[in-house]
């Protein structure tokens, strides 16, 4: 039996996680469940899966959980705080980590994860875009497995030849063609999407995401987000991956060989498909998805991405050619940047104005050598300076 920790487990990724595994019960079991602030889910999950442990970042919402599993007969055992995701991510019962807290604050669990040898599914992207020479440097001291679940990547995983890591030149790879749906706004024009509302932006045409992640996507800052995450899990660089604008999301993504080849990953837009296949690897088993029904879809479209009505995504390929701490200033100023957004606190407009004043504010630093509470730091200045300028463009 495969122990399998969930961390997010009350998101949509971990929701799709649980889904997976209740339909494969004799051969995975969750060991451990982690959400932020949503006991009355949680409780709910626990009653289902019946986990070891569930975690509860806020203590509020751990002494909430705690009181909603009183009467619950083997009950368990209720943690708290990062230290808890720490503890769960690493715990010798867990073999398998789904990584799928949105944001930076899934860095410390996944590293914990990837330091003792997990099979990691990562589905937390800002792990590599904040901590990408420090996660994957974590990987190669203790043979750990690192596999992509956003959709994107573990397509492009799927399309790669085994020995990928030998380096993408040596193995034939000419590029990376990195597809996105383009969000609710790609047709729209600069001037409508500047009036943009929170609800429009998390009207996303194809995913149901959480709201952060569907107004990256509305600002391709999650696209941005991706080609760094690309970089280090497939060992380019920007000059290797092109983002190609795919409104229908049936193709996943693409890799273009050196022969004229071109192969895709296609398939319903569903987030069970990357978690089945990660879950099963090197084989395959059912997702509950349903197969892909060609002539429904009928055409497929391409388009190139619009850097002028899309600034966040020119922003994100600026950070990733700079590297160092770029990336790490580009996501916290995102983060705070969107949550403004979402609070009503400054137009759509301003996320990239954030971002990007944040970006100019803070020097680049080198990574090499750093450790976690270095990268935390440079987080934190980031939020602090993002915030200010959010507040500057509020008044």
């Amino acid at each position: 039996m495969i122990g399998v920790t969930v961390l997010g487990s009350t998101g949509s990724i971990g929701v799709s996680t649980l889904d997976v595994l209740a339909r494969h019960p004799d051969r995975f079991r969750a060991v451990a469940l982690t959400a932020n602030t949503d006991a009355e889910r949680m409780a709910e999950q626990c009653r289902a899966h019946r986990p070891l442990f569930a975690v509860m970042v806020d203590p509020a919402a751990a002494a909430r959980l705690r009181a909603l599993l009183a009467d619950m007969p083997g009950r368990p055992e209720v943690l708290e705080g990062v230290e808890g995701l720490e503890q769960v991510a690493a715990m010798p019962e867990a073999d398998y980590v789904m990584a799928a807290i949105v944001g930076a604050a899934g860095l410390r669990p996944t590293l914990a994860a990837a330091r003792v040898g997990k099979r990691v599914l990562l589905a937390n992207k800002e792990s590599l875009v904040v901590a990408g020479a420090l996660l994957m440097q974590a990987v190669a001291d203790s043979g750990a497995e690192l596999l992509p679940i956003d959709s994107e990547h573990n397509a492009i995983f799927q399309c790669l030849p085994p020995n990928f890591a030998d380096g993408l030149e040596r193995v034939g790879v000419e590029r990376i063609l990195l597809t996105a749906s383009g969000g609710p706004f790609r047709d729209w024009s600069i001037e409508r999407i500047a009036g943009a509302t929170p609800e429009q932006a998390c009207a996303h045409p194809t995913w149901a995401m959480g709201r952060k992640i569907s107004v990256d996507s509305a600002t391709m800052m999650n696209k941005g987000l991706e080609v760094i995450e690309a970089c280090w899990l497939f060992g380019t660089d920007t000059r290797h991956i092109q983002v190609v604008v795919h409104p229908q999301s049936m193709i996943h993504s693409l890799v273009q060989y050196t022969d004229g080849s071109v192969l895709a990953e296609l398939g319903n837009p569903d987030m069970r498909t990357p978690i089945a296949q990660a879950m099963a690897w090197p084989e395959r088993f059912a997702s509950g998805v349903e197969p892909l029904d060609l002539f429904a879809v009928a055409r497929l479209d391409f388009q190139a991405p619009d850097f002028e009505r899309f600034p966040c995504l020119a922003l994100a390929f600026q950070a990733a050619e700079q590297g160092g701490t770029a990336p790490a200033v580009l996501n916290a100023a995102n983060e705070v940047a969107v949550a403004a957004f979402l609070d009503g606190r400054i137009d759509f407009p301003g996320i990239a104005a954030v971002v990007g004043g944040t970006l100019e504010a803070i020097p680049n630093a080198s990574v090499e050598g750093v450790d976690v509470a270095f990268l935390l730091e440079v987080d934190r200045q980031a939020r602090e300076r993002a915030e200010l300028f959010v507040r500057q463009r509020v008044s």
